[in-house]
């Protein structure tokens, strides 16, 4: 296995591991299908869609997206993500989004504490002035974290994501930097 470098921000309990675009479509480039695996957290029946969108490129003209892997620090295994996946750089404005990928993470704080330091990486590295989560109706536990933080729920956007094959609206909110306690 290649001994690929990462820069890291860290919490108590978690290593969040930045990809940036031109960084991770290097990787995508270069890496085997098991380094993905354990880098990323990529399943393997996935990898071949992410090399290809990595094939295409990451970054538009005025956009782009950082994205933080979130690896446990008393396993070493990714068990998450959270990030900026559509981030207007002219603009100092983004949209996070986040996930934990099995089920014993979930109503442990994870989200809470690693949220907390992206945000704050967000406003204070990144420079930005605004972000937005948009999130399904259904999804109670991401509607309350972002509660938690003081987001602010701007509207609802009819049919805004298909998921799964069907077609979802989403709650708007949204975080200005002036409004974000660290």
């Amino acid at each position: 296995m290649n001994n690929f470098t990462f820069n890291y921000i860290e919490t108590s309990r978690f290593k969040l591991r930045i990809l940036e675009a031109e960084a991770y479509q290097a990787f995508l480039k270069s890496a085997t299908d098991q380094e993905i695996a354990y880098y990323i957290g990529i399943p393997y029946h996935q990898i071949t869609y992410e090399r290809t969108k990595g094939a295409i490129g990451f970054r538009t003209f005025n956009k782009s997206y950082k994205m933080f892997v979130i690896v446990d620090k008393a396993t070493d295994h990714v068990i998450g993500h959270c990030g900026f996946h559509t981030w207007y750089v002219d603009h100092h404005r983004a949209e996070i989004g986040y996930a934990l990928y099995q089920e014993q993470w979930k109503g442990r704080g994870v989200m809470t504490e690693v949220l907390r330091a992206v945000l704050t990486y967000g406003f204070d590295r990144m420079k930005l002035i605004r972000v937005e989560a948009f999130i399904s109706p259904e999804n109670i536990a991401s509607l309350n974290t972002v509660k938690k933080f003081g987001f602010t729920q701007e509207g609802l956007l009819r049919n805004q994501y298909i998921n799964n094959g069907e077609i979802e609206d989403s709650i708007l909110h949204r975080l200005l930097v002036e409004e974000f306690q660290s």
